[in-house]
């Protein structure tokens, strides 16, 4: 008796490839990517390289310094400060209402809507913090001053409009800005203390 091998049936592959490469789209084209969104903000002008050091010194007032360390404490103009108070701080010194001499120089500006106003155009919020600094830390940092801004920004616009700044139309907005423009600047992270 003889045996017969039999034959086992293949199975069709040449459609295998079309079908991974479908399925291969079918993902890429589904996931969404996470982008990174930038905070936008304005740095300080190079300084020019005939400037005296004199002139340094005097505007060293213009700036107002926030460091955030390792150990997330925050020492702002040189003494430490719980975070609690920073947006005030930072109110007082963008605004500098009794033209004290270690904050912002006034000068005259004229502003559409608002005539000739004494503003403090060439302050700048410097924000410095440590390599170790932790990330939720330097959001709430950034959340205080942005909404320093914000609260000036509200407050002119209530008084002269009797509405929020969202509410107003773009020219007034722009006006607004130009009384309390948004610098805050941010160096790079450094090792300030603390924590290594």
């Amino acid at each position: 008796m003889s045996m017969k091998k039999r034959k086992v049936p293949e199975i069709n592959s040449s459609s295998m490839a079309d079908i991974a490469f479908l399925l291969l789209i079918f993902f890429l084209v589904t996931t969404t990517m996470a982008v990174n969104k930038g905070l936008a903000r304005r740095l300080p002008p190079p300084v020019p390289a005939d400037q005296k050091t004199e002139d340094l010194k005097v505007k060293e007032r213009n700036v107002f310094v926030v460091l955030i360390n390792s150990d997330n404490q925050l020492l702002v103009q040189n003494e430490y400060m719980d975070i609690s108070k920073l947006k005030d701080k930072a109110k007082e010194f963008i605004v500098n209402n009794n033209d004290d001499p270690n904050m912002p120089e006034r000068s005259v500006m004229n502003i559409e809507y608002f005539g000739n106003v004494m503003v403090t155009k060439d302050h700048v919020i410097s924000l410095q913090n440590d390599r170790g600094t932790s990330y939720s830390k330097y959001i709430e940092v950034q959340n205080e001053l942005v909404a320093a801004y914000n609260e000036l920004r509200n407050d002119l616009a209530r008084t002269k409009w009797g509405v929020s700044y969202n509410e107003l139309d773009e020219s007034k907005q722009n006006a607004v800005q130009k009384f309390f423009p948004q610098k805050i600047s941010e160096a790079e992270p450094k090792n300030y203390g603390g924590n290594k």
